[in-house]
């Protein structure tokens, strides 16, 4: 593999507009040539030679082997021929697009707590742009195509995009999608009309509250019904779960009894290192642990053949109707057998789910003259630089990568490359952009501090939860539960303070917007085991902006309380563990887990708290009855 040379123009200037970067296209494209050379018109000839004629169509035992043996000669060829080879000779049949970054759940292990930067519309692909690269990689071999996001049901002209696939690429053996399930009662109807060949259902809770916790959205019931629908239309829907250790472990055997009477294909899936997700190996259940625990209960627990790009090692339970599946990502790789590429929802080519390098096919299909060899030429560059596996990089821990949920949106960084002139093979231009999250309160042009303007967002309900522990020592605790400090009773006023504290943040923190708070909730507690105070205060408004500041203020000042009524006894007195512990609301949410105090009242218990729905999953049967679709549940469309 050439390593990629950058040069710089001469006589760019960092104010010059004309800026740009240039790649040296002999090194950057030279395996890439043979495609535009004689391999495009071989293709076509190829194909157009080994296509089977109306006569040698006859339903006769022999038309049928010569139809057969001609499509293996045919593929042969194209695989020979194809931009899709990397330099390990996979041959990449399977593409994924992200139609969207957009999702309706929130779940944890997929987008972080901070949220995500989502990416300006106009710079997503459009549904042309869309089309026009599935073809494009249909002729050059892609055989299965799946729409990911995001969440693809949320995106209108989904159906509209679907038909097309199947109608102006007959080579294309299957079009498939993955969603949550939330709009399938909705859409899977119109889908299925439309050629969807199959459905791919994320589920990792086999228990309502558990879903709720893990997603921070209701929906459960919803996406059962779904996947019973698609039963009932005659799909085998793949179940995808990704374990978790001291999460749903516990729910391996109820997800094998889901294969009893339903004919669907659950797949355990290692957890993934994504950034947002915080790499953790304490959290990944093996394959090994899996298939014990499975075998511990269910002794019959037995092997099923694989495919050759199947990243699924198949099991079932002898006279169950489903059956199972492992997807071993981190314990035993399946690079070698790797026939995936995937295009995000901004239009760029990701060779390896792992991997961090990235090209846009968006920049290149929007550049005068660009045509499809230029295409091609891109494209076969970027795929034989793929890695033997996960992106060549040993400790995936240590690398950046986007999270799961922007699959569908911008890394950290991103390549470009643009068409500068028309050429045979194009020079192009390289250019990098930043797209995670800067400083909101600073003027990019200036560099000057500014009040973030707020006047395009919209209302919405915003709550926000924050605590502070102040250790005082077993004397001053003392005083505290006896109520025998001079300055009075510290628990109450400290609480007063809080509130007080909360309606005048904007007056103590310069940037903040003054915001009419509809409920200040504050609780002290006397910890006389630990000798601390603990802080809890939850805000709420109904405004554009978050009331996170509101509440960290509120605990802070409380805090700040506890010291000045106890000082005259010790200055030992520690204020430690102020921090934000949970806010809902707006664009991002935040969920700090570990930090919730137990003894709060403000909630009758926290999602984590509450006790999981525990019936068993034979109690809820296959619904053999017509699916209701009238649900109370608006989509959101993008």
């Amino acid at each position: 593999m050439h390593r990629l040379m950058v040069r710089k123009v001469r006589g760019a200037t960092p104010k010059d507009s004309s800026k740009r970067w240039v790649l040296p296209c002999q090194k950057f494209l030279h395996t890439a040539r043979p495609c535009l050379s004689g391999a495009s018109s071989d293709r076509t000839s190829q194909s157009s030679e080994s296509t089977p004629s109306s006569a040698a169509t006859a339903s006769t035992a022999d038309s049928a082997d010569k139809n057969k043996s001609s499509s293996q000669r045919e593929r042969s060829q194209l695989t020979k021929a194809s931009s899709l080879v990397d330099s390990f000779g996979r041959f990449h049949s399977y593409l994924r697009i992200s139609l969207t970054e957009r999702c309706n759940l929130r779940c944890k292990y997929c987008m972080p707590a901070e949220g995500v930067q989502l990416t300006q519309k106009d710079q997503l692909l459009t549904s042309a742009e869309v089309l026009k690269l599935a073809s494009l990689f249909v002729t050059e071999g892609v055989r299965k195509i799946r729409l990911t996001g995001g969440e693809p049901t949320v995106r209108k002209d989904l159906t509209e995009i679907i038909a097309q696939l199947k109608a102006t690429n007959p080579l294309l053996e299957s079009v498939g999608i993955t969603t949550n399930g939330l709009m399938l009662t909705r859409q899977l109807v119109g889908l299925q009309r439309a050629g969807l060949d199959a459905i791919n259902v994320s589920l990792d809770t086999l228990r309502a509250a558990r879903y709720e916790q893990i997603s921070r959205r209701k929906g459960w019931d919803r996406v059962m019904a779904g996947i019973d629908l698609a039963i009932q239309l005659g799909y085998r829907p793949k179940v995808n779960c990704v374990l978790m250790k001291g999460f749903n472990e516990d729910e391996i055997c109820d997800f094998v009894e889901l294969t009893r009477d339903r004919n669907v294909d659950v797949r355990f899936i290692e957890y993934m290192p994504f950034t947002g997700n915080r790499w953790d190996t304490d959290k990944m259940v093996s394959y090994r642990t899996m298939l014990d625990t499975i075998r511990a209960r269910y002794p019959t627990f037995e092997p099923l053949p694989n495919g050759p790009n199947d990243t699924s090692k198949a099991y079932r339970v002898p006279g169950y109707l489903g059956q199972m599946g492992f997807i071993t990502s981190m314990t035993e790789h399946f690079c070698g057998s790797c026939n995936r590429l995937r295009i995000t929802a901004d239009g760029n080519l990701k060779v390896c789910l792992f991997g961090n390098t990235e090209v846009s096919l968006r920049d290149a299909l929007r550049s005068p003259g660009c045509s499809e060899d230029d295409l091609r030429c891109l494209i076969s560059a970027a795929v034989k630089r793929k890695k033997k596996q996960h992106a060549g990089m040993l400790n995936l821990s240590q690398m950046e990568n986007r999270p799961m949920i922007l699959i569908g949106a911008p890394a950290l960084s991103t390549t470009s490359y643009r068409q500068t002139s028309p050429s045979h093979c194009p020079t192009l231009q390289l250019q990098t952009y930043r797209h995670y999250s800067s400083l909101s309160h600073v003027d990019v042009h200036t560099g000057r501090a500014t009040m973030v303007d707020v006047d395009d967002k919209v209302s919405t309900k915003r709550v926000a939860k924050a605590q502070a522990t102040v250790y005082v020592g077993p004397t001053i605790a003392a005083l505290i539960e006896n109520n025998e400090l001079k300055k009075g009773d510290v628990l109450s006023i400290s609480q007063m303070a809080a509130i007080v504290a909360a309606k005048k943040t904007s007056d103590l923190i310069p940037l903040c917007h003054n915001i009419p708070l509809s409920s200040i909730k504050v609780e002290t507690n006397l910890n006389s085991s630990t000798n601390e105070v603990h802080i809890l205060a939850k805000v709420k408004c109904d405004g554009k902006t978050g009331v996170e500041m509101e509440a960290l203020t509120a605990v802070s000042i409380a805090a700040l309380t506890v010291y000045d009524m106890c000082k005259a006894v010790s200055h030992e007195i520690l204020i430690k563990n102020i921090m934000l512990v949970e806010k809902t609301g707006g664009k991002s949410e935040f969920y700090r887990k570990q930090f919730c105090q137990e003894s709060s009242t403000l909630e009758s218990r926290t999602m984590e708290e509450r006790k999981p729905d525990q019936m068993p999953i034979k109690t809820r049967p296959y619904r053999k009855d017509p699916i209701v679709t009238k649900e109370q549940f608006v989509p959101i469309y993008i």
